[in-house]
């Protein structure tokens, strides 16, 4: 998308508003395929909490897609959108036992990260395969609040607790059909990961019915100008041939899956504001925008770094100015970034916007969550209208208190 797009579908369409690029998740989505294409079974699985519009969901299932869910809502997003039940896997943290029936019943694959609720599964629905998440230990990810495989991660059942992991497969009779480790976001490097991939493995040899080995995901985008970022194609070299081994050690063919979220759907999405004030101090040069971490909550809760651009004047002198929301909070996108001048009413495109940014909207300050719109074969298509007043009292119920008068005694 050029500049003139977006401006274009910013004029169509106002502001705040995400935009998507159909053909970026596209190429994204081959590249994995192409870096893993001497494996005979390999399936993408889209991790759903990343953007869960349901157009894009029936965008990456054209292409081939499953689905990762994380909760039984997700689940049904993804029926909505037309996946397949098989084609879906769930792996939720903390929920109750009932929620995972509710997931069975409606056909998904299970994926089970603590012992105590394997246990109470198991014992109840021995006859349903089940998906096992181990925590292997490795710390990765670039936040400590995106890294979720290391020893005190709530997420995973430890590898050193693999003795009373059989202990209740045993008892109960369960059939394990696959192994499942996630651990963490924005890894860099391969050989961490190849080493969290040798516990997998080893994991595996314990259980003699399985399908299918999940590597979960957490490829590194780059998220600035020769930003380093996850290399998968030398990933997809050494991580196949280690593959292909244990399928002969094991004696017969798995499917590898991978659960890719952010590296799909990262990179194709831009977040589009209009500048409304420009204000000087005695220090600092504000761009004061149309919108907050409301609705792009990752600088002030990650310190995500998210490139901005000034579409509306491209090749302007360069400033220096701190972008800044409306949120009646501390609330910055970025602290004395260079910028091409801006003035009041230009439009400013913040990179990176696809994945986990509408997804973790809210409406804070009682302020609408924007609109959505998808651009595929040069057309932009509305895929999430922007909210209004009605969207936001349309649960709440108003209830006529009469205040009770102060008692006063005579």
């Amino acid at each position: 998308m050029t500049n003139q797009d977006l401006l274009q579908v910013a004029n169509e369409f106002g502001s705040p508003l995400y935009v998507y690029d159909a053909a970026k998740i596209a190429e994204q989505y081959q590249r994995l395929q192409a870096a893993f294409s001497k494996i005979k079974d390999v399936r993408i699985h889209y991790a759903v909490k990343a953007l869960s519009n349901i157009s894009i969901l029936k965008f990456l299932n054209s292409l081939g897609s499953g689905m990762d869910t994380v909760s039984v809502q997700e689940v049904r997003l993804a029926l909505k959108a037309g996946v397949a039940p098989e084609d879906i896997i769930y792996t939720p943290n903390g929920v109750s036992l009932e929620e995972i029936e509710e997931v069975v019943a409606l056909g998904a694959q299970i994926n089970i990260d603590n012992l105590s609720i394997l246990e109470q599964f198991g014992a109840r629905h021995p006859e349903v395969p089940v998906c096992i998440r181990i925590n292997p230990h490795i710390l990765a990810g670039g936040n400590s609040k995106i890294s979720v495989g290391h020893v005190d991660s709530k997420f995973g059942i430890s590898i050193h607790q693999m003795p009373l992991l059989i202990r209740i497969v045993e008892n109960t009779g369960m059939n394990i059909n696959g192994i499942h480790m996630h651990t963490g976001s924005d890894i860099l490097d391969i050989e961490v990961f190849l080493r969290a991939s040798e516990i997998l493995f080893d994991a595996a040899k314990n259980f003699d019915n399985l399908e299918f080995l999940d590597f979960g995901s957490g490829f590194k985008v780059p998220y600035r100008e020769n930003d380093i970022e996850t290399d998968i194609e030398e990933l997809g070299e050494k991580l196949t041939h280690r593959f292909k081994n244990f399928c002969k050690e094991y004696g017969r063919e798995l499917t590898l899956i991978f659960e890719p979220g952010k590296f799909l759907v990262s990179e194709a999405g831009k977040f589009l504001t209009k500048v409304n004030v420009i204000k000087q101090t005695t220090s600092t040069v504000f761009a004061g925008v149309d919108t907050g971490f409301n609705h792009l909550i990752r600088p002030m809760f990650y310190g995500s770094h998210h490139d901005i651009k000034n579409i509306s004047n491209p090749d302007g002198k360069f400033r220096f100015y701190s972008v800044v929301g409306y949120i009646c909070e501390t609330d910055t996108f970025a602290n004395n970034r260079r910028i091409p001048e801006i003035t009041e009413g230009d439009i400013l495109a913040f990179s990176n916007a696809g994945a986990y940014s509408f997804s973790m909207a809210s409406n804070f300050n009682s302020r609408y969550r924007p609109a959505e719109v998808l651009w595929h074969n040069g057309k932009a298509h509305l895929i999430r209208e922007r909210e209004s007043f009605e969207d936001l009292i349309r649960h709440q119920k108003i209830v006529d208190l009469e205040a009770n008068p102060a008692h006063v005694e005579e």
